[in-house]
């Protein structure tokens, strides 16, 4: 009886302890932001009004060298895989390619975030853009997901479904099925309600376990729209130009100390105009756009305030923790070449504000929200694959941190694994997986002595190694590489290869030995292949 008794405590202890283990594991929200630039935060610089994202900031870790992979698919494909681009098939843009760094889709040697956390006993959510994986096959809840909503393609209106390249169909679905807009249809409001919706059920059907929700807002990624009383707070304040806006935003963020007293604003791209060579129409027109678009980032904040308060009142908000970041630096891209239907170039020319509009701010409005880097998305210069991100968590997250080590998308899995107590497989449905690459977020924030690690970039022959203080960058085609000491001269204006061809020598080799283990493929032979198909 006494041996019986002694069984029976250590079953209970053993329920306990794994009792406890499961309801101190947290929920995990992941908003992942659509061509957003460093600077599009007002706790990273701009006027644009975020005060929950900030609050975060404020109450939570804010990590000012936090990098992705410059470029919307291969940046989704590393965020939820843990490993690089080109490991999970999604190396540049293309659908379909028969290379299998090049493929287009995600992989089956790779275990998405959402089948991790599943296998751990998570409720997994997504809604938003998926953008990896366009066939049914590949779809959310084929990776894991148990219910999602949104766009599987890469861009659309924000007010209706509106295909905008010739013979093109976009797919918005719930879950497995295509569905279609209602009226009243606003995509960022539209993500978030599911969502919540989402989380709701999961509260009523699994109260006992924690999930995991991804949203991947489509904002601010073009065409620009936004709603009108969103926009009208914005109108007016763009009108002292470009250059103007950019030196105040440079200027918080020196207040702001996100770098080094040394730093100094990037130069102006050569091919931008002086503001004051405008016409009073066209700076009329700037400041539309850049209303509209911070209208969007606005939108984008109210929407993550609208699921706080959501999870406050259910009770969730103190185990719950938030992830924010983008996908890439500012775009510089126009709506006016002729991958774009005829209707589409013709709405490039509605005002920014009309709801049929199909515009983007282009270079002069990406300059801006990328202060003060140099380049856009699709480099890997600063511009391209630098982005704030803000991490926030009553009871998991440090309060008030700030963190300048480098750190990548491949360090979110790793993070998610530890924070949930789940197994990270070396088999899943039958497949040999890859290794994570990365280091959790928690090691980089507590372990100030660890080792320097490199992190390695491609994309489309753009490339580039960050290794503590040191970057070098090659741009395609020129393919000349330049070193920058990016802890004093974060905007890369200065080249400093002839005084340190060790390092270049040491970066290099790193560089080609990643090149060749993740699949890399040299970007003037993929690109004979390519022809003169863009994507977003």
């Amino acid at each position: 009886m006494k041996i019986l008794s002694i069984h029976l405590l250590c079953f209970l202890t053993l329920i306990q302890v794994a009792f406890a283990q499961k309801i101190d594991r947290p929920n995990v929200v992941l908003i992942l932001a659509d061509d957003m630039g460093y600077s599009d935060l007002g706790c990273f610089g701009s006027e644009i009004q975020t005060p929950y994202l900030d609050s975060m900031a404020q109450g939570g870790v804010k990590m000012t060298n936090f990098y992705n992979a410059s470029r919307c698919c291969p940046s989704r494909a590393s965020l939820l895989t843990g490993v690089y681009p080109h490991q999970a098939g999604i190396g540049d843009m293309m659908n379909t390619r028969p290379y299998p760094a090049y493929q287009g889709y995600l992989n089956r040697e790779t275990v998405t975030l959402a089948e991790v956390l599943r296998n751990a006993g998570y409720g997994t959510y997504m809604t938003g853009k998926w953008h990896v994986g366009q066939a049914k096959e590949n779809w959310p809840l084929q990776r894991g997901f148990d219910r999602f909503y949104g766009l599987i393609d890469g861009a659309n209106s924000y007010f209706e479904n509106r295909p905008y390249r010739p013979n093109q169909k976009l797919t918005i679905a719930l879950d497995n099925k295509e569905i279609a807009t209602p009226q009243n249809y606003y995509s960022t409001d539209a993500y978030t309600d599911y969502a919540i919706s989402f989380i709701d059920q999961h509260v009523q059907e699994k109260a006992s376990d924690p999930f995991f929700l991804y949203i991947a807002y489509q904002a601010p990624h073009w065409p620009l729209h936004a709603k009108p009383e969103d926009i009208a707070r914005y109108q007016g304040k763009y009108m002292d130009g470009w250059e103007t806006v950019r030196q105040r935003r440079f200027e918080k963020q020196q207040a702001l100390s996100l770098f080094p007293p040394s730093t100094t604003l990037s130069p102006l791209d050569t091919a931008m105009r002086d503001w004051e060579s405008l016409s009073w129409a066209e700076k009329v027109q700037w400041d539309e756009r850049m209303a509209v678009y911070a209208a969007m980032v606005d939108a984008i904040d109210q929407n993550v305030g609208k699921l706080m308060e959501h999870l406050r009142k259910n009770g969730q908000l103190e185990n719950t923790i938030f992830l924010f970041l983008s996908d890439n630096g500012a775009s510089n891209e126009t709506i006016t070449n002729q991958g774009f239907t005829e209707e589409i170039r013709a709405a490039n020319f509605f005002p920014a504000s009309h709801p049929k509009s199909f515009t983007a701010y282009g270079k002069e409005g990406a300059v801006v929200s990328n202060t003060p880097f140099r380049k856009f998305k699709h480099w890997e210069f600063e511009g391209g694959n630098a982005t704030a991100f803000v991490a926030y968590g009553p009871k998991y997250i440090p309060e008030g941190l700030q963190i300048n080590r480098p750190a990548h998308l491949i360090d979110i899995m790793p993070a998610l694994v530890e924070w949930a107590n789940a197994a990270y497989p070396q088999q899943f449905a039958g497949h040999t997986i890859q290794p994570m690459e990365g280091k959790a977020l928690q090691t980089l924030w507590n372990n100030t002595t660890e080792e320097e690690r490199a992190i390695c970039f491609e994309h489309e022959g753009n490339k580039a190694v960050r290794k503590g203080k040191w970057k070098l960058v090659a741009e395609y085609p020129e393919d000349v590489w330049y070193l920058y000491d990016v802890e004093s001269d974060r905007a890369e204006n200065t080249d400093v290869k002839e005084q340190y061809p060790g390092v270049v020598k040491e970066l290099i080799d790193v560089y080609d030995a990643w090149s060749k283990r993740v699949g890399v493929i040299p970007y003037q032979e993929l690109d004979k292949k390519r022809g003169n198909a863009r994507y977003q």
